[in-house]
């Protein structure tokens, strides 16, 4: 299987989040890339194909907001990295405004997502990764693996959060669709819901996506991933979600994920996108699922059985000693 990073993707270091309260250090880390790479061996740096693939997701706006968020964090007389504080819950609009402290609180939906000078660098290289393993899967490969970092999931079409800032697997089933696949599936099986995926997809038809993650009743991202959320307009019935409660061991996860799999058997993609979390570890410092590493590969046996052509892109997964181990299990068993 061919793997795809782009060695930009290290530089995103923010220091700290706000997470429970409090602020701590930030969970996902470049070390994870390291974790991750020292598992798999050599991975291909993607080409660059510029920012088209990236604006067919994200608005103009959002992307020159990423661009220019940390410059503007300074010029404001701003330490550390930039973090909002106020956001627009109701009435959200489009309005003429410059002071950083309301830009990022536009483009954002919480504070665990700190924006630095390497960013944007690193989410387009995340995004680049996410785009070559498409590219190579619609050029014949039967599968490739994007080690996407920062992740993706949780970023809309224009905000950040969950540690996303762009929707790499959104990106990917998009130009998937742009290439002439009528039809694509996104299956995510990261901890948590990827509220991003859902949203920019949610009204259309052409784009199926099916989610297995711990129950927002309990979990981040709360607002998002509930069972009676199923699509909207063009895309009512097009969106799955199967939440799962705390502790949950394989046998439960195979089963929802064969639901999900059953449901996306039905849509008939012509190419499928994993969203592929290593949160659901039993060890994950922020999750609470009971997997374990050799549960990875039968959940990706059952994955390639199917037969789909699939671009396998990088979520989360915190627990940095064993996440390449975790990861190297799941593209083992695919």
């Amino acid at each position: 299987m061919r793997m795809f990073f782009d060695d930009r993707q290290r530089a995103h270091a923010p220091t700290q989040e706000l997470h429970n309260g409090g602020f701590t250090a930030y969970a996902e880390m470049p070390a994870r890339v390291d974790a991750i790479l020292a598992a798999l061996g050599p991975v291909e740096t993607p080409a660059d194909r510029g920012e088209t693939a990236i604006l067919a997701v994200h608005s103009p706006a959002y992307v020159a907001f990423l661009k220019d968020a940390a410059r503007l964090w300074r010029e404001a007389g701003r330490m550390g990295d930039a973090i909002p504080y106020a956001f627009p819950i109701r009435g959200r609009r489009p309005l003429d405004l410059t002071r950083i402290d309301a830009l990022i609180g536009a483009h954002s939906f919480d504070a665990t997502t700190p924006i630095t000078p390497d960013s944007w660098a690193a989410s387009y290289g995340s995004a680049q990764s996410a785009l070559a393993a498409t590219h190579a899967v619609l050029e014949g490969d039967g599968a490739a693996f994007a080690l996407c970092r920062p992740p993706g999931h949780h970023a809309g079409a224009d905000y950040c959060g969950g540690y996303c800032h762009l929707n790499t697997a959104a990106i990917a089933a998009q130009a998937a669709r742009d290439a002439g696949v009528a039809r694509v599936a996104i299956l995510d099986i990261d901890y948590h819901h990827g509220n991003g995926t859902q949203d920019i997809f949610y009204d259309r038809g052409d784009v199926f996506y099916a989610s297995v993650h711990a129950d927002p009743r309990t979990d981040y991202p709360f607002f998002w991933g509930h069972a009676d959320e199923t699509g909207d307009g063009d895309g009512r019935g097009a969106t799955l979600n199967l939440p799962l409660p705390h502790g949950t061991t394989i046998d439960a996860f195979r089963a929802a994920q064969t639901t999900a799999l059953d449901a996306i058997a039905a849509f008939d993609p012509g190419l499928l996108v994993v969203s592929f979390g290593a949160d659901t570890w039993e060890g994950d410092p922020i999750s609470h699922f009971s997997l374990t590493t050799p549960d990875y590969a039968v959940l990706a046996r059952d994955i390639a059985a199917r037969g789909w052509p699939t671009a396998i892109v990088m979520e989360g997964g915190y627990a940095v000693d064993a996440l390449g181990h975790n990861v190297d299990s799941f593209l083992r068993g695919f």
